[in-house]
């Protein structure tokens, strides 16, 4: 029987509006089970979602009929409601613009999921800003700093 097979690990990383500390911990776990059922609603994998107060990082098995762009801007549209409706947050909150994605192979799954399952111990050594640089270094991303990040 023919059939289409694929192992495709895609970490995404995005952050909140200039990076604002808004994502508080007593709800921000709610808040990637809801992400986490999004992707799920959409036929995909969360492996992981976890994150800190000023971003998040999203660990999916993607099919390969899926466009990652699509699923991305449905999580954030989605959560950004959530937040909202809930109010969470004084005013409005939104995510920045855009977002990274990295792949990685069947092998890397344990150790990034780790990685992202420990991000409050992650950040207590490095800033968001640096751990996405050398993510973006790590997997030569050609990047100009200036662009990288919105500020308020």
């Amino acid at each position: 029987m023919a059939g289409t097979y694929s192992q495709i690990y895609i970490q995404v990383v995005f952050a909140v509006k200039g990076r604002q500390n808004l994502l508080k911990k007593e709800w921000r776990d709610e808040v990637f089970k809801y992400m986490s059922g999004i992707i799920k609603n959409k036929g995909q994998k969360p492996i992981i979602v976890n994150g800190v107060e000023d971003h998040v990082h999203i660990f999916i098995g993607l099919k390969p009929s899926a466009a990652l762009s699509d699923i991305i801007r449905d999580v954030k549209n989605n959560a950004t409601n959530f937040i909202n409706e809930n109010k969470w947050v004084q005013g409005k909150f939104n995510w920045q613009e855009g977002y990274g994605a990295f792949s990685y192979s069947h092998s890397q799954v344990e150790n990034v999921y780790h990685y992202i399952l420990n991000q409050e111990q992650h950040h207590s050594k490095q800033t968001f800003q640096e751990e996405y640089i050398d993510l973006l270094k790590k997997f030569e991303i050609e990047h100009d700093i200036k662009y990288l990040f919105e500020w308020i």
